[in-house]
């Protein structure tokens, strides 16, 4: 795309902003959760709601029913589907993951308190008693109370403190263990919930929602992997090290022209290596696609990305995406700042080479701790000589103050800043701290562009 059609472009389009396009798809979740309790409703008599325990019951009812729904919704949000992505970004579905399942977890734990007290109170017994009645006599209840267990354990994972002590590894095959609390609790929910016992139709629909949801798991986590791989053939061309310890691997294949591929998305990749076929990892394009081979570069921080160095040309690969809206689509204003720290330098080294620019329109500020850390030297010089950009490293320690990303320091670097497009991408405390900055020195958080990365 030439400069002028570009310009012409960012003129003429009224795109939604991302907080809009997030709250069209948090509405229509929230139009299902209110049909959902709409089944609990229909079935329950204006008149059965006046003693306390039948209270209790209901509002165990409800959790149960929204529980179990938001269950299929954080299903969903990981299922990759590709217009989701598109339309919200990575970041934001792996945020909503995370808070969907603490409030899962949350009203399935009240479903089964609330559900056990009421019945107690119906019975005139104590919670403990009715407890045990519940897992003797109801169908599939001691199921559903070790999948309620299985989900809190995967929940417990997730918190930050524990993650961070986990290897990837344990932490995935963890989380597959959400599957089978799925499978423990469906059967629990069409035997003993009031609304599908005796209403075919709720039923019905119920089943519907469990296929639709795990249908369109399998289609983008499974089918679309493997007619992918089918399809392009990928391989490994090259290794080559970087600075700071990372490393660039080269991907070849067929056809890689057909791929809707833009600078700054990323793939999961996964390489069909005996030590590593089994899992994926994500990890950005840092180099614009040329439609004969794909790059991606990454630093040795754990066992599979140090497994990255030892790869030898030919290795197989398989290549989830593209995914990540990190692209020249989020673009509002001709003049554009890119932010990059340590090896978040990836994307936006694939943006600095593909973004339609004048000269002067496209800055860099790359953000690192040492000298020897800043990746790609070579390349961005030759793109800043080429393309008329301006590249500049920020080098320092992290608690040097006035920061090198404090407003002040920013706005030096890049008077017109607040006429800017700005691209971030790094560990996050770096963005936390830039993002606070720029949004003091007046910049819009529709200007603001970022994704983290943190699947």
């Amino acid at each position: 795309m030439t400069v002028a059609r570009a310009e012409t472009r960012l003129r003429g389009r009224l795109p939604l902003t991302a907080a809009q396009r997030e709250a069209i798809v948090l509405g229509g979740l929230a139009v299902l959760a209110l049909a959902v309790i709409g089944l609990w409703w229909a079935d329950t008599p204006a008149r059965s709601l006046h003693t306390f325990a039948d209270r209790l019951t209901a509002a165990g009812r409800i959790t149960g029913l929204v529980g179990t729904y938001l269950v299929l919704v954080q299903v969903l949000l990981m299922a990759r589907l590709p217009w989701l992505d598109r339309w919200v970004g990575t970041d934001r579905l792996s945020a909503w993951h995370r808070s969907n399942g603490a409030y899962t977890i949350v009203l399935l734990v009240a479903h089964t308190v609330l559900i056990t007290w009421g019945y107690a109170s119906l019975d005139k017994i104590s919670p403990a008693h009715e407890l045990r009645t519940l897992l003797r006599s109801y169908p599939d209840v001691l199921a559903a109370t070790v999948a309620l267990i299985l989900l809190i354990a995967i929940g417990l994972s997730s918190v930050r403190f524990l993650r961070r002590r986990l290897m990837h590894e344990t932490w995935y095959f963890v989380h597959l263990y959400t599957y089978l609390a799925i499978a423990l609790a469906f059967s629990h929910e069409l035997a003993t919930g009031n609304e599908f016992i005796t209403h075919r139709a709720n039923r019905i629909l119920w089943v519907a929602m469990y296929v639709v949801t795990f249908g369109l798991l399998v289609v983008f986590r499974v089918v679309a992997p493997i007619r992918d791989a089918l399809r392009y053939q990928l391989r490994v061309e090259s290794v080559e090290p970087e600075a700071g310890g990372a490393v660039s691997v080269y991907v070849g294949g067929i056809g890689l022209d057909r791929m809707e591929v833009e600078a700054g998305q990323f793939f999961r990749w996964r390489f069909l290596t005996r030590e590593s076929w089994w899992h994926s990892h994500p990890f950005s394009l840092s180099a614009p696609p040329t439609g004969r081979v794909l790059r991606l570069t990454a630093k040795a921080v754990g066992s599979h990305t140090t497994e990255l160095a030892r790869l030898r040309p030919g290795t197989r690969v398989v290549a989830e995406g593209p995914y990540g809206n990190l692209t020249g689509r989020r673009r509002t204003r001709q003049k554009v700042l890119l932010l990059a720290g340590g090896v978040g330098i990836t994307p936006l080294r694939s943006l600095l080479g593909a973004l339609p620019a004048a000269p002067g329109d496209l800055v860099l500020l790359y953000r690192v701790s040492r000298d020897d850390e800043v990746m790609f030297r070579s390349e961005l010089e030759e793109l800043a000589t080429n393309r008329g950009a301006i590249v500049r490293y920020l080098i320092g320690r992290r608690d040097k103050h006035p920061g090198p990303l404090s407003a002040p320091r920013l706005r030096h670097h890049v008077p017109d800043i607040i006429e800017r497009d700005v691209f971030l991408c790094g560990p996050p405390g770096m963005m936390a701290e830039a993002t606070a900055s720029l949004r003091s020195l007046g910049l819009r958080r529709s200007q603001i562009h970022a994704e983290r990365f943190e699947l």
